[in-house]
């Protein structure tokens, strides 16, 4: 008897074991991307996609509605670093990210030995010359200081940008990687100042000018419209700079995401953009 009550014991210890297996298992597979055969047979699709919360995050919701008239399913995932989303994405917690541009992706495929690819453009956030001392460019005085970001990434785009209103002129090589040691022609002797980027807005008082970043300005109340230039929606830096659906490598033919990007180079999202925020987003269809 003693045996037979172990026996039942043991069977009973090892279900108990297995259903809090399975019970978890199930969890997981919840919030997992849908199976392919799920896909083919047409059920409703859930797709995970990591975002910074301004504006990237905004903008997938404003697409939601139209995702799921389409049988997809959305779920944001917000981060506040470049690092993390990527991350998460070529380790399948998620099916793509939206918050980066080309430059950086590349860059951090080669650091990281990630294999993540833009699936498409979706806006760009445009570079604006700002100042709190003038009304107008003619107005720069003879050696005023400029302030433009200190990152290799920004600070060439920026000297474009200074290029392309005549303050400077640049080697005719330098192209998006400019520096200041790229500058050829100084007609108003001014003075590069280059500092950390979201310190640009804070500095307005101490420079003549500064180029700052769309989503410095607009976290500083600055609206396109105060801008005395900004990048044109066809230049080389907003083309290059334009942020990306980004996926896996091998993900790109996936029906559920290319819908992604559809609705997101639609109208709908196009409309809440050029509503919401006033210039400083700017849809790239």
């Amino acid at each position: 008897m003693k045996k037979y009550l172990a026996l039942l014991l043991t069977g009973a210890l090892a279900l108990g074991i297995v259903g809090c297996g399975q019970s978890k298992e199930e969890g997981t597979d919840a919030d997992a991307a849908p199976t392919k055969e799920a896909e083919a047979e047409g059920e409703a699709v859930t797709l995970k996609v990591g975002a910074s919360p301004t504006p990237h995050a905004e903008i997938l919701e404003a697409a939601k509605e139209e995702l799921a008239a389409k049988g997809i399913t959305l779920q944001i995932v917000e981060f506040t670093d470049y690092v993390q989303p990527n991350l998460a994405l070529d380790s399948g917690d998620l099916d793509a990210n939206y918050f980066q541009h080309t430059p950086y992706l590349d860059s951090f495929n080669e650091e990281q030995g990630t294999k993540i690819v833009s699936l498409g453009f979706v806006h760009y956030e445009p570079m604006g010359i700002y100042s709190a001392s003038i009304t107008d460019l003619a107005e720069l005085p003879e050696g005023a200081k400029v302030g433009i970001p200190a990152d290799g990434t920004n600070g060439g785009r920026a000297l474009l940008l200074l290029e392309e209103n005549g303050l400077i002129t640049l080697n005719s090589d330098a192209g998006i990687s400019a520096t200041k040691l790229d500058i050829a022609e100084n007609p108003k002797n001014i003075e590069i100042v280059e500092m950390e980027a979201a310190q640009l807005p804070l500095s307005l008082g101490d420079l003549g000018i500064a180029v700052i970043n769309g989503n410095y300005a607009m976290q500083n109340g600055l609206k396109v419209e105060d801008a005395l230039a900004i990048e044109a929606a066809d230049s080389l830096a907003a083309t290059t700079y334009a942020n990306v659906v980004a996926v896996r490598e091998g993900d790109e033919t996936r029906p559920e995401l290319i819908t992604l990007l559809e609705v997101l180079n639609g109208q709908t999202v196009a409309d809440f953009i050029n509503n919401t925020y006033g210039g400083a987003v700017a849809p790239t269809a």
